[in-house]
């Protein structure tokens, strides 16, 4: 019992890191990369649908980006969800491609993206630390119910705060990888 409960919560944690992780590739940084554009939905002939599934992405340069559509009939609609997402980029279309050339980040805008950086981190971090209380729950269940016994479920808590640990500190390097590159001109 109580190994499935610390392998089940180490999945969940180690899933929370992955998914902080996805959410600061999102987060502009002075470089284009083609991960800002994975949380934008692209209404694609009556359905939503992933811009990565729509189109190839080049980086030429360290602030341009090409974005080379595989229907050039959605070129209008990319070009429409680029423009009103969050990125703040003008999309140029020239028939072909859409270039983006992305704006210098100024130091107000850079401070705004490591406070949103924060908050995601805090947003991993709280998911970590209720896996590991729901999964303490359960151990103490076990324990009420006399399944298991006292050193047991001792040594499942230990487990768990050594995971816990091992996830939030993840989530840590993570963050000050992120400021850094914010951070950079």
């Amino acid at each position: 019992m109580i190994p499935e409960i610390i392998k089940d919560a180490e999945h969940k944690m180690a899933a929370a890191v992955e998914h902080a992780r996805e959410e600061f590739a999102a987060i502009r940084t002075g470089r284009a990369h083609p991960a800002m554009f994975n949380k934008l939905m692209v209404d694609y002939y009556g359905a939503p649908t992933p811009l990565q599934q729509l189109a190839t992405f080049q980086v030429p340069e360290a602030r341009t980006v090409l974005i080379t559509p595989f229907d050039r009939g959605a070129m209008s609609n990319i070009e429409k969800t680029i423009r009103d997402s969050d990125l703040g980029v003008n999309p140029a279309n020239d028939g072909n491609v859409i270039r983006l050339v992305m704006p210098q980040l100024t130091e107000e805008r850079r401070r705004e993206y490591i406070k949103l950086t924060k908050h995601k981190a805090e947003e991993a971090r709280v998911a970590v630390r209720n896996t590991r209380r729901h999964a303490l729950e359960s151990v103490h269940k076990l324990l009420k119910e006399k399944d298991v016994s006292e050193d047991d479920a001792r040594g499942a808590e230990k487990q768990l705060e050594a995971a816990t640990k091992k996830h939030i500190d993840s989530v840590e390097d993570l963050l000050k990888v992120k400021e850094a590159e914010l951070l950079e001109v």
